[in-house]
């Protein structure tokens, strides 16, 4: 069994990213910015916010912070994104979510220029994705496709299935696992006698956001298991979204959490950042 590291992995990706980021033509393109909208002061959401900062700092990209109250109107923060669609010196635009519920979050990713759009969250990007032809991929779907190519693992003629069909991991993640032509399967809560289903896949994705929700008996022997929940146990302890210390002695490969997937979420958001600055600038292909 292998414990699949993405501190390591997202550590390598980020120094390439660096020299990327080095090697770009910002003294004549202008330098590489991306801006984060944070509204309200919801702690997870500071923290993570914090952690992209920081990133950025790392390796080389520009940031800028837009922090606004938890009761701004849905127009005041149009207004903020449809001012950075037209700023030159933007080139990636993130709202963080989640929003405050009084805020309608898919008009505001719809009001994010598609060419400045990090998350892959804009039904273009989506839609690019869906046709096999991805300019920018949802960040966590994509850390989770570098992980397994870091690691080697096929995919061809393999059985996926992929536990949760959200727009921002369960469905992309399904598609980009398509296009490694595995023949994908994805479940959810109203799925029927999951464990038969999850008995028979070569490789288990599990993003539902339950605590230890896969056991043991729901996996069989030597499949790859990749869990990208981020949740509490019992006892408050962080976890993820697999039985870890039950499922893992069956996997060929496992993520744990913490430092599984979690580590390459933020890294391929600097990885999107780069790839639109390259977009924008004409820089690609």
């Amino acid at each position: 069994m292998t414990i699949i590291d993405g501190k390591l992995v997202s550590s390598e990706t980020r120094k390439q990213i660096a020299a990327e980021v080095a090697a770009l033509p910002q003294d004549k393109c202008g330098r590489i910015g991306l801006a984060v909208i944070l509204v309200g002061d919801d702690p997870a959401s500071q923290v993570y916010v914090r952690n992209k900062i920081n990133a950025c700092a790392e390796v080389g990209i520009a940031s800028t912070l837009i922090r606004m109250p938890a009761e701004s109107r849905q127009e005041e923060v149009l207004e903020k994104i449809t001012a950075l669609n037209a700023d030159p010196e933007i080139n990636g635009i993130l709202v963080q979510l989640p929003l405050p519920r009084h805020l309608d979050e898919s008009a505001l990713l719809r009001a994010i220029d598609p060419a400045k759009d990090v998350d892959g969250c804009h039904f273009v990007q989506k839609g690019k994705l869906w046709i096999g032809e991805p300019e920018v991929i949802p960040c966590t779907p994509y850390g989770v496709m570098k992980l397994i190519d870091y690691y080697g693992i096929a995919c061809e003629g393999k059985r996926a299935v992929v536990i949760g069909r959200s727009n921002l991991v369960g469905k992309p993640l399904a598609q980009l696992l398509l296009d490694k032509n595995a023949t994908v399967t994805i479940c959810h809560s109203r799925t029927r006698d999951l464990g038969a289903i999850t008995r028979e896949a070569d490789i288990v994705c599990v993003a539902i956001g339950v605590p230890k929700f896969l056991k043991a008996d729901m996996v069989k022997e030597g499949a790859v298991v990749i869990d990208v929940g981020m949740d509490r146990d019992e006892n408050g302890k962080l976890c993820g979204d697999v039985d870890y210390a039950a499922v893992a002695p069956k996997c060929s490969f496992i993520t744990p959490v913490p430092g599984g997937v979690g580590p390459m979420t933020v890294t391929m958001l600097l990885a999107n950042t780069v790839k639109t600055y390259r977009l924008q600038h004409g820089l690609e292909g």
